[in-house]
């Protein structure tokens, strides 16, 4: 825990933490100026951005083999799941299908990390501009070869949502199990982190 925290305060001392070409969600960018429907699940989004970034943040080989039990999944597999959520919940919003059975490629932790922020990013950026209406006509597609299936945005929020904010717990979890708690100074209530 010293080592992580000496770590961060490096960090945040040179400017690395808080630049702008690094990953997004170190802290939760400012809230809409109006209640819409875009704004509501940007910021819902923005949520489990900042959750997430904190989540992974300093996870070790060891943290990503960890697994509660024989049947559950390692704490890996379940970054691969949110990884997949990320993926399905930013097609949504860019109104294209989730097409299933299709090949994942295989990537390593660093970037599935940086690729999971950065859909939760582009999501939550593309759904603040979209007006109530455009919202209302997003729909979740879901392929299977021929078939098509499509779903109300309603189930974006009670589906992918809140089961990625649901799984980025798990990991919290999982790494307080394994001897790698989360950095003591995070608030979700705030989105900033006390150094």
């Amino acid at each position: 825990m010293k080592l992580f925290t000496f770590t961060l305060l490096l960090l945040s001392i040179s400017g690395f933490a808080m630049s702008q070409d690094q990953l997004p969600y170190y802290e939760i960018p400012n809230a809409p100026t109006e209640m819409t429907a875009g704004g509501a699940i940007s910021r819902t989004l923005d949520g489990l951005g900042y959750r997430y970034f904190w989540a992974t943040e300093g996870l070790r080989e060891e943290d990503l083999a960890y697994r509660i039990s024989e049947d559950s999944r390692t704490a890996g597999e379940t970054l691969d799941h949110l990884y997949g959520l990320t993926e399905f919940i930013l097609k949504v919003i860019n109104k294209e299908p989730n097409i299933r059975g299709a090949e994942k490629e295989e990537v390593s932790f660093s970037d599935k990390r940086k690729i999971t922020l950065e859909n939760i990013y582009q999501a939550s950026k593309l759904v603040r501009q979209k007006s109530d209406q455009e919202v209302q006509a997003c729909e979740i597609i879901i392929q299977r070869g021929e078939r098509e299936t499509s779903f109300p945005i309603w189930n974006l929020l009670n589906g992918p949502i809140a089961d990625a904010i649901y799984h980025t717990g798990q990991i919290v979890t999982y790494r307080r199990a394994s001897g790698n708690p989360l950095y003591p100074g995070v608030s979700v209530f705030t989105g900033k982190t006390r150094m």
